[in-house]
């Protein structure tokens, strides 16, 4: 899988051709802007990938946070405004 690095400006008139590559070819396009990397154009196959990566952490962190509120008792939103004096 091939990485091509451009800038905005030339990215922009091989629009086109970038994302027929990406499609077609799985390469991967970082665009840069005045020298710094700030986006990339993937494949929807890489999108997904992190996508379901981060539904995976966020499930992780929910159920670790049920189990911390399992041990450690909950409060009640009364409760909590009340201890923050609210």
């Amino acid at each position: 899988m091939s990485v091509t690095v451009l800038n905005t400006l030339d990215a922009k008139e091989q629009f086109t051709d970038l994302v027929n590559r990406v499609v077609y070819e799985e390469g991967r396009v970082i665009l840069t802007r005045g020298g710094k990397e700030i986006a990339a154009i993937v494949p929807l196959s890489d999108l997904l990938l992190l996508k379901e990566s981060q539904d995976r952490y966020d499930l992780a962190d929910a159920i670790d946070a049920l189990a911390e509120a399992r041990e450690g008792g909950m409060l009640t939103l009364d409760q909590l405004k009340e201890d923050m004096g609210m």
